[in-house]
Order: structure tokens, then C-alpha cells, then sequence
């Protein structure tokens, strides 16, 4: 009786939004974890370098087919959402960890992987459910600081091979796997389900389906897409962009893993501050501006490299890490404003499904294109997401 009356003491105070904004970022930090010993894991279990490239996409993909059938079961609506979120968590942390099973394949890895992936579909669209069941005011403020969660923890990988190089593999597989299930625990015995969470009663799987019919959810929602088209494949060529620029420049010398982790991790700051400015502004405007600006860079991006000014190149990647993600927590925030309050949690699951799917697409083409051309132009074609967003949101009137 008195650890439930401290619960919900708890849940009528700030800290629940804390304690939401840990939880996710000890829980996403499995996304890339794998990333940050995949070297070891090839060495280790003598797979060739291409592997690399699979075992990354598997989480994708996982995450992909998992919010899918969250979706289409509508999981985060019909269940408690910090349960489904411990359940998955939990999860994810054994099968990060089962990694460190000696002899392993590379289907074995993939498979590991993947279902880290699928259970990560119960971790970052439920959380951001979790926080617009607290948050019905100042929802684009709380969203800011869960998805600036997510971009440290993408980030994470990048950190931990410069810092933790002197560190076992198998040591940091274990330590996220342990902070993985520690954010579950505290999301599920400290944040129960929110005052504005009305649960779905029933299986309906055609919600998927009708919620697109609502236009003022659909044009976030594609502005969401124009969005993810930009968003992963930035993430991913990183350091490639690095490594490009220090290739054209013989005296230009980088810590490519440190800078990567900046640029990427910059975005938190700014997604934060994106979420301050919607309370002002309205998040409309302010995804609209976000997504004007990541456009511009994507566009301007090739003449970048010509540039002999180190500093003038790295502040032009730190502007870009901002602007590619501050308009992600306001178009979460639009989808989930415009979405029935009982389908919140499965509007926010379809629409992360289709995005990370679109992600997949953007990666495999510039990827294509930077291995049959060699051009730094080809980057422009990062731009085509933006102006698609961009046009979603010049038809569109007030949504906020």
C-alpha cells in the first residue's frame, strides 16, 4: 500500500518525465550497440567485412516488421504501454547479449539482431505514447527530450570506439544489456499509465488503414516520411563525409569517431531547444523551418567539400546534425495530436514503421549510387525527402 501510494505520488510530479526520458535512452541504446563492436564481431567469428552492412540492416528490418505488428495488433493501446515497454526491454537486452555466445554465424548474428530490432519497436514508439498519456500541454516539449534520448543513443556507438577500445566487446554487450533493462524496470514501476491514456477494448487491425483517411494526420505523417528519407541516411554516412573531406584535404587529419559522435549527438540539443520553440510558435512552423534547413543542406552539401577550411566544413555538419532532427519530435508531436486519443500508440507505430522502412530505401540508394559514381553530388538526392515534407506542409493550414 505504501510503495503504491510513493508510486503515484510519483506520477503526479516532474519527475515522470525523467524518469521516461532514462528509461528511453538506457532501453535505445541497444540499437546500435552492435555497431559499436562490430569489428569484434567480425574478427571474432571470422565473417568478412560485407557482413557489417547485413547485421546492420537487421536491426532495421526487426524494427520494421516489429512496429508493424504492434500496429496492426494495436499492442500500446490495448495493453499498458509501460509493461509492453518493460516486456520489451527486457527482451531486447537477452537477445543484445545473446551476441556474446561463442560460435556464432552470420545468420545466427542477423537473427539476434533482427529481434533486438523487433523488441526496440516496443521501446521508442511506446515511450513516446507513454509521454503523450502524461503530456497532453507542452506534448512537443516532452516529446523533444525522448527523441533527444534516442540521437545520444545512436550516438553512443561512435563514443564508445574512441573511449572504449581498452574495454572487452563482450563487456559492453553485457553493461547495455543491463542499462536496457534497468530503463524497463523503472518505466515499469515508476511510471504507470498516464491520466489522458484511454486504452483500446478491442483487436482492429484496420486502423492501420483508416487512420490515413484523416488529413490532418496524413500531412505530418508524410511530412514524417520526406523527413526519415534524410534523417538515417546522414546518420550513416557520417563518417563517411568525414573521411571523404580528409581524403581531398592531405593535411587534414580527423578523429572520425569522436566527431561522428558530436555531430550526431548535437541533434539532442536541438531537439530539445525544437520543442521550447513549438510551445511558442507552434510545432507546425518550427518542423516546417527544420525541414526547410536540413533541405538547404542536403542541396548545398557537394560544394561543402571544395571548401579548404576544416572548421568551415565540421560547423556546416554540426548545423546539418541539428537541423536533420529537430523536426522529428514535432511531427510525432502532430501525428499524435491529430490521431483519436484511444489509437495514439498505434498511429505512432505505423507511422515509425513506414519511416524506418523509407529509411532502408534511402540508405541502399545513396549506398548504390556512392559505389558507381563516386560523386559528392550524389548527396543531393538526400533533399528529395525534405521538399516532398515541405510540400505536404505548404497545403496544409494550422495543425497545432
Amino acid at each position: 500500500m505504501l510503495f503504491g501510494t510513493f508510486v503515484f505520488s510519483m506520477s503526479k510530479s516532474k519527475i515522470i518525465l525523467p524518469i521516461i526520458i532514462i528509461s528511453q535512452f538506457c532501453c535505445t541504446s541497444l540499437w546500435f550497440a552492435g555497431n559499436g563492436v562490430m569489428s569484434d564481431l567480425i574478427t571474432n567469428y571470422n565473417l568478412e567485412e560485407g557482413a557489417s552492412s547485413h547485421i546492420t540492416s537487421a536491426v532495421q528490418f526487426g524494427f520494421i516488421i516489429g512496429t508493424l505488428l504492434f500496429a496492426l495488433f494495436t499492442i500500446a493501446d490495448r495493453f499498458s504501454p509501460s509493461k509492453v515497454f518493460f516486456v520489451s526491454a527486457l527482451f531486447g537486452a537477452i537477445f543484445n547479449v545473446s551476441l556474446i555466445i561463442e560460435n556464432q554465424t552470420l545468420f545466427s548474428l542477423i537473427c539476434l539482431r533482427f529481434f533486438t530490432g523487433f523488441f526496440l519497436a516496443g521501446i521508442y514508439p511506446v515511450g513516446m505514447k507513454i509521454a503523450t498519456d502524461y503530456f497532453d500541454k507542452g506534448i512537443g516539449k516532452s516529446l523533444g527530450f525522448l527523441v533527444g534520448a534516442l540521437v545520444l543513443g545512436t550516438a553512443l556507438p561512435h563514443l564508445l570506439k574512441d573511449f572504449l577500445h581498452d574495454y572487452s566487446w563482450k563487456n559492453i554487450l553485457i553493461s547495455i544489456s543491463i542499462l536496457a533493462s534497468f530503463g524497463g524496470f523503472m518505466m515499469l514501476v515508476f511510471v504507470p499509465n498516464g491520466p489522458f491514456r484511454k486504452a483500446g477494448t478491442k483487436l482492429d487491425i484496420t486502423i492501420c488503414f483508416s487512420i490515413f483517411k484523416n488529413k490532418n494526420f496524413r500531412k505530418p505523417a508524410f511530412g514524417y516520411f520526406g523527413h526519415m528519407w534524410e534523417l538515417y541516411t546522414f546518420w550513416v554516412f557520417v563518417p563517411i563525409l568525414l573521411k571523404t573531406y580528409a581524403n581531398l584535404h592531405s593535411d587534414v587529419v580527423f578523429n572520425i569517431p569522436l566527431l561522428s559522435f558530436i555531430i550526431i549527438g548535437i541533434g539532442s540539443l536541438s531537439c530539445v531547444l525544437a520543442g521550447y520553440l513549438a510551445e511558442k510558435f507552434g510545432a507546425q512552423k518550427i518542423a516546417f523551418y527544420a525541414l526547410l534547413l536540413s533541405g538547404f543542406c542536403c542541396l548545398i552539401s557537394p560544394f561543402i567539400f571544395s571548401i579548404d577550411n576544416q572548421i568551415i566544413f565540421i560547423g556546416f555538419l554540426l548545423l546539418w546534425g541539428m537541423f536533420v532532427i529537430a523536426d522529428s519530435p514535432l511531427f510525432s508531436t502532430l501525428v499524435a495530436k491529430n490521431a483519436p486519443s484511444k489509437d495514439k500508440g498505434t498511429a505512432l507505430t505505423i507511422v515509425n514503421s513506414i519511416g524506418f522502412a523509407i529509411t532502408i530505401i534511402s540508405i541502399q540508394i545513396i549506398s548504390y549510387l556512392q559505389e558507381n559514381f563516386n560523386s559528392n553530388y550524389i548527396f543531393m538526392v538526400l533533399a528529395i525527402g525534405p521538399i516532398i515534407g515541405l510540400f505536404s506542409f505548404s497545403k496544409q493550414k494550422n495543425l497545432n
